[in-house]
């Protein structure tokens, strides 16, 4: 069994090689969907959300207002707040979730794509929460991954994704940027990857890496204790 995290910058690739990765066998979990989930209205997490964040938060349809709740984070500077509410369920979930996989699957590689592995464990330790599973996550995965790619070109696919015909870009690339000084750096996050994958070129040359990278994983996949959790 090989746990192993997946991660990059907005706009950096990582779906794409999560994709890649789910067509070579590996077994995949986005940490963006699992959150969604769990921030569907009647869930522990949303009634949390409003409460420390306020009804306003809640749209017309009963469900969260993203737009307006990421303003009140990104904007008003409440990130940490809405992160020390979603992630610890989110980890929770990542936890079931291999769990189940291995159980299936002892000797599978189980991927967890998620943008903010290292910036989850900052910013636990900057509360102080020096025990906590958050402050310790990136040593609860046996391989980390991480995607980079040159911040304008990140802005640019991640304007280009959300904007597809354009309107709205130079809006959308400033909310990029914004997210972007919140997420650790990339040679930051490489110096302690075990894997690095450079997505500066076109996906048939973001495939090869990963195509070569798969069988190093697969043969890892029995080395880790069977023993070990995510708690």
């Amino acid at each position: 069994m090989l746990r192993v995290g997946l991660t990059g910058g907005l706009g950096s690739g990582k779906s794409t090689v999560a994709g890649f990765l789910r067509a070579l066998g590996a077994e995949v979990v986005e940490a963006d969907e699992l959150g969604r989930e769990l921030m569907e209205s009647g869930q522990p997490v949303f009634s949390e959300i409003v409460r420390v964040f306020g009804p306003d938060v809640v749209g017309l349809d009963g469900r969260l207002n993203r737009a307006r709740l990421a303003e009140k984070a990104f904007q008003g500077g409440r990130l940490n707040e809405l992160n020390a509410i979603v992630h610890p369920a989110v980890i929770a979930a990542e936890r079931r979730w291999m769990e189940q996989v291995f159980a299936r699957n002892p000797a599978a590689v189980a991927v967890i794509e998620s943008a903010l592995i290292f910036e989850v464990e900052r910013d636990a330790r900057a509360r102080g929460e020096q025990e906590s599973v958050l402050a310790d996550w990136r040593r609860r995965m046996d391989r980390i991954i991480v995607v980079t790619a040159p911040d304008a070109l990140k802005i640019a696919r991640f304007a280009a994704r959300i904007c597809p015909d354009g309107e709205g870009r130079e809006i959308a690339e400033a909310h990029a940027w914004l997210r972007l000084t919140y997420q650790i750096p990339d040679a930051v996050k490489a110096a302690r990857a075990d894997y690095i994958l450079e997505n500066a070129g076109d996906q048939a040359a973001l495939r090869a890496q990963v195509e070569a990278l798969w069988p190093r994983l697969q043969a890892e996949s029995n080395k880790s204790p069977a023993d070990e959790s995510l708690e």
